[in-house]
């Protein structure tokens, strides 16, 4: 019967991302950039300054998005929001152990927050669940040394809020909770630079 419960959940769960893949893909109003990031449209983030003078007449305002918020977990098991983190920069990735690309770019990220910790939030969201396990995650992190904070997505919160579909995820999020870009996919350092450069 468990076996079963855990099949319908899936199913469920898989649904749920496909939706939110969509509905995220249209509120992002994403355009394609060479370097594999998505970039949310530019736009003025204060809707009372977007009126400005008739000049501006031509010229296309966009909206940008806010992060949705989701809970997981830390190494002590306490719950963490990602709206704890707003003030300051954030960069968000989805990672898992087994994950090829996920650990061909995570010496990047290390050496990123190595650099900029105290400017940034670096927040690696393990997809913990399935052929990941917390014990797994933990060995793999700790085997090669990482020290970023790294947080355990249990109950497929942030997953299923942000729509992951696909590992590594990497989303950058300005210090006022705007979602500015996003990669799927493995990242060089360049390409995280970049988005680094977006939000700070």
């Amino acid at each position: 019967m468990s076996k079963r419960k855990n099949i319908i959940i899936l199913v469920l769960v898989f649904v749920l991302l496909i939706g939110g893949a969509s509905v995220l893909y249209t509120q992002l109003s994403k355009e394609d950039a060479p370097d594999g990031l998505l970039i949310q449209e530019e736009q003025d983030k204060n809707d009372n300054e977007s009126q400005s003078d008739s000049s501006d007449i031509g010229d296309t305002e966009r909206q940008l998005t806010k992060s949705p918020d989701f809970t997981v977990y830390d190494a002590a098991g306490n719950k963490v929001n990602l709206s704890d983190y707003i003030g300051k920069p954030i960069v968000l990735n989805f990672w898992a152990s087994w994950c090829g690309p996920c650990q061909s770019e995570m010496p990047d990220f290390h050496e990123k927050y190595l650099e900029l910790g105290d400017e940034i939030h670096f927040l690696m969201v393990n997809m913990t669940g399935g052929r990941e396990t917390l014990s797994s995650a933990k060995a793999f992190i700790s085997e090669k040394g990482y020290t970023f904070p790294v947080f355990y997505d249990t109950d497929s919160d942030a997953a299923t809020t942000y729509s992951v579909y696909s590992l590594p995820t990497t989303y950058f999020i300005d210090g006022e909770g705007y979602l500015i870009a996003q990669a799927t996919g493995a990242i060089s350092a360049d390409t995280l630079q970049k988005g680094i450069d977006m939000i700070k």
